[in-house]
């Protein structure tokens, strides 16, 4: 952590900044260490505060031995972060401004100080994991992969989507997951062309594809991955739309390199799939970083002007979605490296059936 601190600052009097506060949930944890988001962290060049209240000193104390420790309640929060800036003789102090309501921001600018935006400076800082933090993104998806390979032993036809992902939270938990990295997507038949598909009541039945799309965690850190399996069997349109998806990602997969662009990445898969006729099916960007959150920088879609840096994380989940019929996609999560990436998924990507 004393590491990260140093970034934070030397990025804070890189911008003219005598202070960072951090309020989001993630970035306090990125910081310091500390893993409830009911706290505000303070970094100046003298000091580092946690603020935080009497529920959770005990754990501060433990995971974040580095940090000072002021126990508020939430009426003194304001005036503890107040002293605390004064008594370091802070004029400018940077503020995370996606994660801060309007009605707080009034309260902070009521203060001697003036705040600045500076969320996309924190932001930039985690973009790059370390190997610590490659680890966990490792574990996170080998306990994904063990999850799904058991899934498929364990579902069958006539299951319901809702009762689909009971089972794999109940598996990831089993074998270790703090929790899902999101909330599961399991859409079968027509509700797979739903990107974003929400579980439901519709049963999983035969000529069915089903696209799955989860991830688990381990340290905070998320895995994200996808597949796409058919019930009993499939007909032939389905299985070429399939392979259509499956050689898009193997395309991207393949360019994925530290100093290519983002957008580049993004138009090797979509461009395949519009020579196949089914650009107009596939609306959604390549892929996206992650880590402490599910989507982070860096962005590989049309509209990304990222490029792919050595231990970026990126997802790589090109799709083809027919409205009314099915949805296919095909998702792994990587790690770039100077001359590729390694991908973190061992998921199989053959067609499988479930009966």
């Amino acid at each position: 952590m004393k590491r990260r601190v140093e970034r934070l600052r030397a990025a804070a009097a890189e911008a003219g900044l005598d202070a960072v506060l951090l309020t989001s949930g993630v970035n306090i944890r990125y910081v310091s260490g500390f893993t409830s988001s009911d706290a505000v962290t303070l970094v100046t060049e003298r000091e580092c505060i946690l603020f935080t209240d009497f529920r959770y000193t005990i754990q501060a104390k433990e995971q974040s031995p580095d940090f000072a420790l002021c126990e508020i309640r939430p009426e003194t929060l304001r005036d503890r972060i107040q002293e605390a800036l004064a008594r370091n003789r802070c004029r400018r102090c940077g503020f995370e401004q996606l994660h801060m309501t309007v009605a707080e921001f009034q309260e902070y600018r009521a203060m001697p100080v003036e705040f600045v935006p500076f969320s996309d400076e924190i932001a930039r800082l985690r973009r790059i994991k370390t190997p610590e933090e490659i680890e966990s993104l490792r574990k996170a998806q080998s306990i994904a992969d063990a999850a799904y390979e058991k899934l498929l032993q364990t579902i069958h036809s006539g299951m319901t989507e809702r009762q689909v992902v009971a089972e794999l939270n109940y598996i990831s938990g089993i074998l270790g997951s703090e929790g899902p990295s999101f909330d599961p997507i399991v859409g079968s038949g027509p509700n797979g062309a739903m990107c974003h598909a929400v579980p439901g009541e519709r049963r999983l039945q035969r000529g069915d594809l089903v696209v799955v799309d989860f991830g688990c965690t381990i340290d905070g850190y998320h895995s994200d991955m996808t597949r796409t399996f058919g019930v009993i069997e499939v007909d032939d349109a389905a299985r070429r739309v399939y392979d259509i998806v499956l050689e898009a990602q193997q395309r991207a997969l393949a360019a994925v390199k530290a100093g290519i662009g983002g957008r580049e990445v993004d138009a090797v898969a979509r461009d395949y799939i519009a020579s196949q006729g089914y650009g107009e099916h596939f609306g959604h960007g390549l892929g996206h970083g992650f880590g402490l959150e599910i989507h982070e920088a860096p962005r590989a879609a049309m509209t990304s002007h990222d490029i792919l840096e050595p231990g970026m994380t990126i997802t790589i989940e090109p799709g083809i979605y027919l409205e009314g019929n099915y949805g296919v996609r095909i998702e792994d999560c990587c790690v770039v490296t100077e001359n590729g990436k390694i991908n973190l998924v061992g998921s199989p990507k053959e067609l499988l059936m479930i009966s």
